[in-house]
Formats: C-alpha cells, structure tokens, sequence
C-alpha cells in the first residue's frame, strides 16, 4: 500500500522505523532479531536505507521484500542519485518496481566513502528534485523526500533550503520526513514557514533516541543539527555511566515525542540504528499516553489552533563547517 494512502487514511498519528542495511551476518541477525520485536507494534510503514554510493542497494532491495513477505509490514525503499547514471537509476527502479516495491524515499545521498565533496557522477543526476522527477514521470511509486528544520549544511541559507524542499513537493513528492532534530522549536518554525509558503503535504518529524552519549555527538557535528544546551550538560554529567546516558535519552525522546504529538505532529520516524529496545519504551508509552487526544480536545473548544506553540521561533544553530551527514537519516 502506498504510504501517502497510509497517512492520509489514517485518524490517528502514524509510527515508522528506520533501518539500515548490516555489513555482516551477526548484524543482519541483530538487525531481524530487532524487527521481530518491533513488527509487533504494529508500525504504519518502515523503511531501510541505501548506503554512501549506493553501496547497499541490492541489500537494500532484499530487506525491503522481507520485511513485506516474512513480518507483513509495509516497506520503503531508500533511493539515492549517488555514483549512478541515469540508466543506471533506471535499471534499479525497473528492479523495484518488479519486486513489488510501492514506496520509495527519494534523497541526494552521501559520498561515497573517501570522497569529502558531493560530486555528480557523468551521466547523472545532481539533485534529488531531479529523482523525484523521474520517479514521478515513469513509475507508480509513492514518493517521500527529506526536509531539515535545522537547514541542510549544503544550503545557502535557510529560505532556500525551504523553497527547494517545495520544488521537491512540487516535482512529487507527497510526504516530507525531517532530519533529526532535539528541540521541537526547529520544528515548529519549519512546518509554519512550509505551510506559509504553500507546502501542504505531511511533515514527519524524524527522532532519533540518545543511546551513546559520543555517537550522538559524532551524528549531530555531522549533520549539523543541534544538541540543546541544558541536554547536553545532562549527557556530559552522565558521561561516564552509558546506562544513565541510555536512561537520559529514552526520557528525553519520550517527552519531546508527547510535545510533538500534541501539537499536531502527523506522526514519528523512529531512526532505530538497528536496536529495538528504546524504540519499543517510547511508542508503548506514547500510545499510552495517548498526547495527541490533547490537541483534539483543543479543537473542540478553540476554533483552528495553530499546529505549533504560540511564541515558538527559529533557535540559532551552531555553523559546522565543511561536515556532512552519516548514513543514518542521511538526507538532500
């Protein structure tokens, strides 16, 4: 089914997982011991990523088919223009789509490894507007794309980073899922300016659960998103105790989730790195707490609330010069 349908469908926030594709045969035993735990919440979709160069996509692909054949879940395949022609791309869609593939997540992509400068291979495409437009024109695919509250690294500023992802909602992309992100005001400044300048498709927060205290740390200079200060002296004052650190993030992720969710969120990506347990904690407590029957209880009583916090605006982030995205919510 497509995932567009899903959402649209759907009376209630949806939940998806992210995974990424092992290296080895101890990961991929990990990774499926993870997705039995986790197919049994019920998630809207999953999806798995493509590697730096497209080093993955023939994994890819084969997770992809075995998460709808063997756990029953709906799938969606990472796609990136990365160290492929145009035939090339082609070809692996043509290949997709024979597998039964609806849903594709259209990205720029990473280098591949080594290669510091994001470089357009001869023949290829540069952009990920360009791939949503192909997907678009040839293929009967839904089709997701990535936004940045924080603003993409490879932006000039955060006004045209905002009118490119409208030119990818444009050229067909019908669902938005956001960079990582760890304070809701990134968030609720992006979708107010998206909405004001027409972009009208779902925007899914995408959040990612501390676990190691320097893995974040490596992720987020990175990818330039932020760590709120007074987190980040919580994670430090645990530094040395990886539990409290596990401990710390799983709340913290809790709470920010429920904040999201009741303020009219569509939904939550989960980047699971492959892990179940945090992810798991998170959404039973959600659909316990049930946050986003606040926001309709809000309804009922005030006329069309705005779907961020009054007062909310944009917080200042902190210029990574020169960095780039890992693999796990990669995203252009």
């Amino acid at each position: 089914m497509r995932i567009d349908e899903i959402i649209a469908g759907s009376s209630e926030p949806v939940f998806s997982f992210e995974f990424f594709p092992p290296k080895t045969a101890e990961g991929e035993r990990n990774l499926f011991a993870a997705l039995q735990e986790l197919s049994k919440l019920d998630p809207a979709f999953v999806s798995v990523t493509y590697g730096a160069g497209g080093s993955t996509r023939t994994k890819t692909i084969e997770i992809v088919k075995r998460l709808r054949d063997e756990f029953g879940l709906e799938a969606m395949a990472h796609f990136t223009c990365v160290g492929a022609t145009v035939e090339q791309l082609r070809g692996t869609l043509d290949e997709m789509r024979d597998a039964g593939i609806d849903n594709v997540l259209a990205l720029r992509g990473d280098p591949p490894a080594g290669q510091e400068q994001w470089r357009k291979t001869e023949g290829g495409l540069e952009f990920s507007r360009e791939l949503i437009e192909m997907l678009d024109a040839g293929y009967g695919f839904a089709i997701g794309a990535a936004c940045f509250p924080e603003t993409h690294l490879d932006a000039v500023d955060a006004e045209s980073d905002l009118r490119y992802a409208k030119a990818k909602v444009g050229a067909g992309a019908g669902f938005l899922i956001t960079q990582l992100f760890f304070d809701n005001a990134f968030y609720y400044d992006f979708v107010g300016r998206a909405r004001a300048i027409g972009i009208e498709v779902p925007i899914i927060p995408g959040i990612m659960p501390i676990a190691n205290f320097q893995q974040i740390k490596k992720f987020t200079s990175m990818c330039g998103a932020s760590i709120p200060p007074a987190l980040m002296a919580e994670l430090e004052a645990r530094a040395d105790s990886p539990q409290a650190v596990s401990e710390l993030g799983l709340s913290y992720a809790t709470l920010q989730c429920a904040d999201l969710l009741a303020h009219g969120a569509p939904g939550i990506h989960f980047y699971t790195l492959n892990r179940s347990p945090a992810t798991r904690a998170i959404l039973s407590a959600l659909r316990l707490m049930r946050p986003w029957d606040r926001r309709r209880l809000a309804s009922a009583r005030t006329p069309a609330p705005p779907p961020w916090p009054a007062g909310a605006r944009r917080p200042a982030r902190p210029h990574v010069p020169g960095s780039r995205c890992p693999a796990p919510g990669a995203r252009r």
